[in-house]
């Protein structure tokens, strides 16, 4: 059994990887560490605080314990505000302090639409629209054009773990547009694990969440990626689990 360990910041929707990992019946193992937060606030400053090498240190040690095949720092804003050459950073140092390849979900959203050959999408974004801007960037460095954004506004991630499903798809269809190939639910703060075909069948196309690429990441840092239910496009091209 394969054990993606995972950093989350503080508490809103950490609840979505222990209902998957019950879901999937021994598939994977997905241990949480809540590393800590200062001020939880969608806020560029905040959130550079939140991400800061420190905090992640600090989880990286308790996470050691539980024995990870790979560990993910399962934060978007935490790592997208840091751009590309800080999220990479970030990786590595939890990978160095905990022995184990990681990586982060701003990096696990760029690595996801690449391998679905994905590079126009719209975002579905939570966050202010300053915050929401730095993903875009985030994107366009790695070439995935933003054909249209949705930003929502939403200060806390408190306040996003508090969604409803039926807000969440609101959300992804308000947010989608034509000549998006895929929409990106950027906020691990949302519970998305149990929504995915849901998402994906409102929109009629491929929909990418937070916490759905992280586990793929986690999954895709150790070898190749099962073929797993209920959980999207993203995991329906991997091998299938005998």
């Amino acid at each position: 059994m394969v054990t993606v360990g995972l950093l989350y910041p503080g508490h809103s929707a950490e609840d979505d990887y222990p209902a998957l990992e019950a879901r999937l019946n021994g598939a994977v193992r997905l241990p949480v560490v809540i590393t800590s937060v200062g001020e939880d606030a969608h806020r560029v400053d905040a959130l550079l605080d939140l991400g800061r090498a420190e905090r992640l240190a600090e989880g990286a040690v308790q996470l050691k314990q539980a024995q990870p095949d790979s560990v993910m720092w399962a934060c978007t804003s935490g790592s997208f505000v840091f751009g590309r050459e800080g999220a990479n950073i970030q990786a590595a140092g939890v990978a160095q302090a905990v022995g184990v390849p990681a990586s982060s979900t701003s990096i696990a959203f760029v690595d996801a639409c690449k391998s679905l050959d994905i590079y126009q999408v719209a975002v579905a974004a939570s966050y202010p629209e300053d915050v929401a801007q730095h993903f875009v960037r985030f994107l366009a460095a790695a070439g995935i054009e933003v054909v249209s954004m949705g930003s929502n506004g939403i200060v806390t991630a408190a306040e996003v773990g508090t969604l409803t499903a039926d807000q969440v798809i609101d959300m992804v269809k308000a947010a989608d547009h034509p000549d998006a190939e895929a929409v990106l639910v950027p906020d691990t703060a949302m519970h998305t694990l149990g929504i995915i075909e849901d998402l994906e069948l409102a929109t009629g196309k491929t929909v990418l969440t937070a916490n759905q690429v992280t586990v793929w990441k986690g999954l895709e840092l150790v070898g190749p990626v099962p073929s797993l239910p209920d959980l999207g496009t993203l995991f329906s091209t991997g091998e299938i689990e005998q």
